[in-house]
């Protein structure tokens, strides 16, 4: 049960922090005026940070599947 509510947690952070990162053109990020700035200096320290935190959000959420399966198969 509680693998069950840290995979419902962790997939709606991944959805919020994909869609906080910054568009490369045409995209969701777009709608909200993401594509309107050029990026001279290239990624930002918080662009990176949100890309770190992202992968170790998604590599937590990959685990937690593999960790549910693996219950599910030996509880039937």
């Amino acid at each position: 049960m509680g693998f069950s509510i840290a995979l419902i947690v962790f997939s709606l952070l991944l959805m919020l922090l994909v869609l906080m990162h910054k568009g490369k053109g045409g995209g969701l990020s777009d709608m909200f005026g993401g594509g309107m700035q050029s990026s001279v200096g290239g990624s930002s320290v918080a662009e990176r940070n949100l890309d770190r935190i992202t992968v170790v959000l998604g590599l937590l959420w990959f685990a937690c599947i593999i960790v549910l399966g693996i219950l599910m198969k030996v509880n039937n």
